[in-house]
C-alpha cells in the first residue's frame, strides 16, 4: 500500500506577510512525514515527526509560535492517536514544553491514561526527562507585542475568531505502508485566553 501524509498549518486567513513562511513549513513538515514513511516509519512516527517540524517553526500557533494566555503564559494542547490499536494520549494546558506532541505520545505509551492535563502533565514530563523550556523560548516578538496591545481576554478571542488575524491548530494524518492510519494535532490555543482553558483539540 501507498503510503501517505498530509498535514495542515491551521484553518486562517493567512496574511501575505506570512503567506510564504507558513506554506514553506506546511511543505517542510510533510517532507518530515513522507521521509519517516519511506524508511518504513509508522503512521505514528509520521504524524509526530510532521507536527514536530511545525512545533519548532515560528510561524505556527504551535510550541514556538503560540499565543499568550491572560497572564502572559504558553499553554499548549496536543493529541495523538493510532488508529492500529485506536489508543490515544493527549495534553492539555502544559507549559514549558517545546513539542507537546511528543509529550502526548509519551502519555499514550507509558501510562495507562489518554489524557494528562496541567501541573500532573508538566510533572509526567520531568518523570520522563523530557527537556522543558522558558517560556520566552516559546514567544515570538510579534506575539508579545500583540499581546501587549490586547490583553482584555474578550478583545483576545473576538480577534482570533473574527479577524484574518487569527491562528490555529496545527496537525496531520498519515497511512503507512502497512494501511494503518494515525493523527495528530497541536495548539497555542488563543490569545489572551483565560488560564486553563482547553480547547477542542486534545480532546479524544
Amino acid at each position: 500500500m501507498k503510503a501517505v501524509v498530509v498535514v495542515h498549518g491551521g484553518a486562517w486567513a493567512i496574511p501575505d506577510e506570512i503567506s510564504k513562511a507558513s506554506v514553506d513549513g506546511v511543505k517542510a513538515a510533510a517532507r518530515d512525514g513522507s521521509s519517516v514513511l519511506r524508511r518504513g516509519g509508522s503512521a505514528v512516527d509520521a504524524v509526530e515527526s510532521a507536527v514536530r517540524a511545525m512545533e519548532d517553526n515560528t510561524v505556527f500557533d504551535a510550541g514556538h509560535g503560540s499565543v499568550l494566555n491572560t497572564d502572559g503564559e504558553v499553554e499548549l494542547d496536543a493529541i495523538i492517536m493510532d488508529g492500529r490499536t485506536l489508543a490515544s494520549g493527549a495534553v492539555s494546558s502544559v507549559r514549558n514544553i517545546a513539542n507537546p506532541v511528543s509529550l502526548a505520545r509519551a502519555v499514550m505509551e507509558k501510562t495507562d491514561h489518554v489524557m494528562l492535563t496541567s501541573r500532573g502533565a508538566n510533572l509526567f514530563a520531568k518523570k520522563i526527562g523530557m527537556v522543558t523550556l522558558p517560556t520566552d523560548t516559546l514567544v515570538t516578538e510579534y506575539e508579545r507585542n500583540e499581546w501587549e496591545k490586547h490583553k482584555k481576554y474578550v478583545t483576545g478571542v473576538k480577534e482570533l475568531f473574527n479577524s484574518q488575524w487569527g491562528h490555529d491548530t496545527v496537525g496531520a494524518v498519515a497511512v503507512d505502508c502497512s494501511g494503518n492510519v494515525a493523527c495528530a494535532t497541536s495548539t497555542g490555543g488563543i490569545r489572551n485566553k483565560m488560564v486553563g482553558r482547553v480547547g477542542d483539540s486534545p480532546i479524544i
